[in-house]
């Protein structure tokens, strides 16, 4: 959806001038007492006018970007995802007496205990929330499957109940959430700390995705700072957020300076001072939901899921059929798997709607193990190769090897290799890891796409600046991170609205596709087409100095008023 983005434009003019006084966040935050009570007030009301206006707009313009330099900017699926869980539409208002608590927030909010500071950063965000009813509503759907079982963790654990809604802050409870700084799923681990807390991370498999691995791995990790701060839950939260070391040394400047080492009184990141005054204000909000009125779409207080351990690797198209479920439903119960099946290697855990638990168990004892996946037989012919295959049945090179006891990477011509395949086409697929690539890349974000296939040495900066464009943008369209690093071989998408420098306002662009044929050079195809020899080479990626290939297709974008 486009917006007209000029009511807000000069307030973000202001906003612009106020943001290095502030440490404002996407939800804002705010800042160290440096003005006057009455210029904050003023920058604060700017902001928050900003943010909303950021909102509606669904942060689209660079100014907004800005706007969320305070907090991990998370990449959300394109469409909204539906799991097979509702929440509840209406409770039942029993007398008092026999009141039994149904909604889940209700649950929660009866168990908070931090203390919530008259501090102006809690404010804020509380007013933000309190704003934005409908944004709770999107985070209430995305957490009906789940919510339930990291309360009945928490509870076994003996942990703060405000843990049940850190989600919220991390990633508004989407597990497909993403990051700037390369923390994924719900809890937003990044790579090197889902590691060290057990969260297995393969081709098929991404265990930070994974709702009940994570939530085990994050209530871990939460303990052990929570152990290393002294039992200080704000400083374990901060170091949740910005990393144990970093928290440390801003106690320990602190304690040198005589200064308080309270979590208000350090020296920590805008995102880490937005991040906790985030999570006391939703603590408020709901501790409090009659006086704020805070109608949050309530959740069942039941257990909706149930955990199947099929025991070894399984198409889930099938085992969605078998659940009664359509591959999108099961896949966003189970997020933790980027393919068409589980991981050869584990695990083989399915969340279910608790309804369906037990028709698939049936179904599942009925079925003989090896129709668990489909197979082909190939015949392998000159030039095949383990990685290319993979490629092709859209599978890895280990479980090739695996499945036909080939060490090493050697295969010869005419042999015969049994491969397990996809059982619906890639498509049907709408969740695994390569459809929501897509489909990130397949959203128009400016004129023209042009396409880079990554080669050896290639990095983001590099790229940005050989296609002018902005590195967090190239990130952000292409599924990653800024700091991801780039794989060989792997296709990048770039929007631009201009394909060449020359081109003018007033052009008429068309692509084709040209077919290279004997005597073709890149000057005569140029020339053909009146357009830069520089141009035509970067939009196909070509080294001017290499000849072409009879047959060789190349992309040309032309301007039909030239030729």
């Amino acid at each position: 959806m486009r917006h007209n983005n000029k009511r807000i434009r000069e307030p973000m003019k202001k906003l612009l001038f106020i943001f290095p006084l502030l440490g404002l966040s996407a939800c804002v935050s705010t800042v160290q007492t440096s003005q006057s009570d009455i210029q904050q007030d003023k920058e604060l009301e700017i902001a928050a006018q900003v943010l909303q206006a950021c909102e509606e707009a669904e942060h689209n313009s660079e100014s907004c970007q800005v706007a969320q330099e305070g907090t991990i900017p998370i990449t959300h699926p394109v469409e909204e995802i539906n799991h097979p869980i509702e929440t509840v539409p209406e409770l039942i208002d029993h007398p008092e007496e026999v009141q039994q608590i149904t909604n889940l927030w209700s649950r929660i909010g009866s168990q908070l205990s931090f203390e919530v500071p008259d501090d102006r950063r809690v404010k804020v965000q509380q007013d933000w929330y309190l704003k934005h009813p409908a944004y709770m509503d999107r985070v209430s759907k995305r957490a009906a499957p789940f919510l339930y079982l990291i309360v009945e963790e928490l509870e076994k654990r003996n942990m703060p109940m405000e843990l049940a809604l850190l989600p919220i802050v991390e990633s508004a409870f989407d597990p497909f959430a993403y990051s700037h700084g390369r923390a994924a799923g719900m809890w937003q681990f990044i790579p090197g700390t889902g590691k060290r807390f057990g969260l297995r991370q393969s081709w098929w498999y991404d265990g930070r995705r994974d709702v009940l691995a994570s939530t085990t791995a994050a209530m871990d990790y939460l303990l052990y700072l929570n152990e290393m701060f002294d039992g200080n839950w704000l400083h374990a939260l901060a170091a949740y957020n910005s990393g144990e070391g970093r928290v440390a040394r801003a106690i320990k400047d602190n304690k040198r300076k005589g200064k308080s080492t309270d979590f208000w009184s350090l020296d920590l990141p805008r995102e880490t001072r937005a991040y906790v005054p985030k999570l006391l204000a939703l603590a408020n909000i709901l501790k409090n939901a009659d006086e704020w009125d805070a109608k949050w779409l309530p959740i069942e207080n039941r257990q909706v899921t149930g955990v199947v351990d099929v025991g070894s690797q399984i198409d889930l198209a099938l085992a969605a059929d078998m659940a009664g479920l359509s591959v999108e439903e099961l896949h966003a119960l189970n997020p933790g798997y980027n393919r068409w099946a589980t991981d050869p290697k584990g695990p083989h855990t399915l969340l279910l709607p608790i309804d369906k638990v037990d028709s698939f168990m049936i179904a599942l004892n009925d079925l003989d193990e090896s129709k668990r996946l489909n197979w082909v037989r190939h015949q392998v012919k000159s030039g095949d190769s383990l990685l290319k295959l993979a490629k092709k049945y859209h599978t890895s090179v280990d479980v090739i090897q695996q499945v036909n006891e080939v060490d090493g990477n050697m295969i010869r011509a005419g042999d015969h290799l049994l491969i397990p395949v996809a059982l619906k086409s890639m498509d049907y697929y709408s969740l695994s890891a390569e459809q929501r690539l897509a489909e990130t890349q397949a959203k128009p974000r400016a004129s023209y796409q042009l396409s880079h296939q990554v080669k050896s040495g290639d990095t983001l900066w590099d790229l940005s600046r050989k296609y002018d464009v902005n590195v967090r943008s190239l990130a952000k369209w292409n599924g990653m991170a800024p700091t991801d690093p780039l794989i060989p071989g792997k296709k990048l998408v770039i929007w631009v609205n201009k394909v060449s420098s020359t081109q003018s306002d007033n052009a008429i662009m068309r692509t084709v596709t040209y077919t290279v044929r004997n005597g073709d050079s890149l000057a005569r195809i140029a020339g053909k087409f009146k357009v830069a020899i520089d141009d035509l080479a970067r939009w196909n990626q070509l080294n001017a100095n290499k000849y072409l290939q009879p047959g060789q297709k190349l992309k040309v974008h032309v301007d039909v008023t030239r030729i």
